[in-house]
């Protein structure tokens, strides 16, 4: 236990990790691309994978995300899941408020609710002002940012960060486990589903979200990583 007086601590080291499309990785490095990769919003989405950490590494603090992306259709939602792998590739889940099984950090964000407030707004944290619903025109690109929640962990040496982006909610690896009366089974977002059919019709929720990459789009995800305290 140690005596931390701000927050964001002031140890941190905001670290941005790329996202490769060639190789579903985050790097530090940026490489020069031009792809883009989809994935239907009602499957599994697409993991990008940091390299196995070559010491124990401590995450603590809000965590930020910029995609460049495009839809089928006049909407899209974002769910992205910060994720912690073990050695043989296997997730390692968390107690949360309700559910035993939940993942390191999780954000969502509805494409038509992308406008941020730049005075509020902070590298680490977009201030979405959700006063103006901004429809998509299928197919062409937009730049997003996503708030995902703080969180704290050592990463052990030769774990690995994984960021899943994909069209609904994240169903862990065990495929869900107990619950409380009156509530859903629960898969690692306790009873708060994003299921609703008249919020989330098939016909504009359900088909392909495109995520982007150029000279001029390099999505990445921001780590807050804590410096050696010694």
């Amino acid at each position: 236990m140690r005596n931390e007086n701000e927050w964001p601590l002031k140890n941190t080291s905001w670290t941005k990790f790329y996202l490769s499309p060639d190789e579903l990785s985050l790097e530090k490095k940026i490489k020069e691309v031009n792809s883009k990769l989809s994935y239907n919003n009602l499957g599994d989405g697409i993991t990008f994978m940091t390299g196995s950490f070559s010491k124990d590494t401590e995450i603590t603090g809000p965590i930020a995300s910029k995609l460049f992306i495009s839809s089928e259709t006049e909407d899209t939602d974002l769910f992205l899941i910060t994720r912690l792998f073990n050695e043989q590739q296997q997730e390692l889940t968390f107690q949360g408020a309700l559910d035993p099984k939940t993942p390191l950090a999780q954000g969502w964000l509805r494409a038509s609710h992308r406008k941020i407030d730049n005075h509020l707004s902070k590298p680490y944290r977009p201030y979405h002002t959700h006063d103006k619903v901004e429809l998509l025109i299928p197919k062409k690109v937009y730049e997003v940012d996503i708030e995902i929640w703080p969180t704290s962990i050592v990463v052990p040496k030769g774990y690995r960060i994984g960021l899943t982006i994909r069209g609904q909610d994240y169903v862990n690896q065990s495929g869900g486990g107990s619950t409380l009366p009156n509530m859903n089974k629960f898969s690692g977002c306790g009873p708060f589903l994003h299921d609703d059919p008249i919020d989330r019709p098939n016909d504009i929720f359900g088909k392909k979200t495109t995520l982007h990459f150029s000279r001029d789009q390099k999505p990445y995800l921001l780590l807050p990583i804590i410096k050696n305290q010694n």
